[in-house]
């Protein structure tokens, strides 16, 4: 039997229908055809499916969709604006941490959460963060020189707007 669940997702009201045992990435991905959020692993182990949602960075694929009900949802299509890169993900291209890219919008999600909710995060923080990511690709350093880039710019950006 499906219900209805409405919420909120990259600044867009939507309501749908989904199956008890749906997960939030079946019905981000399949339903609304946003496919920038990655499936992975299914168990919540490789980080490619994380969504901020309520302003914490959750794992989609073992997050019922029903828990969405009422949520307000990003993804990583929700964060340019326009052709303007969030400053995270302008700092992830810079410093190279980008290869095959499956793992970026999942990590890209984890640090726009983290930065959100602790500008002045410590370097163990944002490790902690990318620790819940695996990347086959570039190696960690670029990853985390790519963090540190976009700490500074997240924090640049906020005091311009305060200005």
């Amino acid at each position: 039997m499906s219900d209805s669940i409405q919420f909120r997702i990259n600044g867009k009201e939507r309501k749908v229908l989904v199956e008890p045992e749906m997960m939030l990435i079946d019905v981000i991905r399949d339903v609304l055809g946003l496919t920038g959020t990655k499936q992975g692993c299914d168990n919540a182990t490789c980080g490619t499916c994380t969504v901020i949602m309520n302003g914490r960075a959750v794992k989609s694929c073992n997050t019922p969709a029903a828990k969405a009900d009422g949520a307000t949802i990003l993804t990583v299509e929700g964060l340019a604006k326009g052709m303007e890169l969030h400053p995270v993900q302008t700092a992830i291209v810079e410093s190279g941490a980008i290869q095959c890219g499956f793992c970026t919008p999942g990590i890209v999600m984890e640090l726009v959460a983290l930065f959100e909710n602790k500008p002045d995060a410590s370097e163990t923080e944002i490790l902690n963060a990318l620790n819940k990511h695996l990347c086959r690709c570039t190696g960690y350093e670029p990853i985390r020189d790519g963090a540190l880039i976009a700490q500074q710019l997240v924090n640049q950006r906020a005091e311009q707007a305060a200005d």
